[in-house]
């Protein structure tokens, strides 16, 4: 599942509000104000598109209480990057993971610290 930069900001802002409590009702203001702190400034219109759309990828689940829509994760963090690096290995490297691997450790070797 491809995902553009915003919306993984705005899941990272998800699985980060969440980490002490899954059954958090998260609201698009709860995600406009969380990314504002860590210095990303968008309009709530623009996160709300972003959201809506994640939730047409089934990546987030929206939901009604009263009359204020929330939101949840439908994937955790490692559930994610499992499917990214999936993606990733069949683009690239014809599904496999070995030759994926193999990629990593000669490409990028100066970033991997012992």
């Amino acid at each position: 599942m491809v995902c553009g930069k915003l919306e993984i900001d705005i899941l990272n802002s998800f699985w980060n509000l969440t980490e002490q409590n899954e059954d958090m009702d998260i609201s698009i203001q709860d995600i406009v104000d969380d990314l504002s702190k860590s210095g990303i400034e968008r309009a709530y219109t623009t996160i709300k598109t972003v959201m809506d759309r994640l939730t047409v990828k089934s990546i987030l689940v929206r939901y009604k209480v009263g009359k204020k829509f929330f939101y949840k994760a439908a994937m955790d963090r490692r559930e994610m990057a499992m499917e990214s690096v999936k993606v990733l290995a069949n683009q690239f490297f014809n599904g496999s993971y070995t030759e994926l691997c193999h990629f990593i450790e000669r490409e990028c070797s100066e970033f991997l610290v012992s």
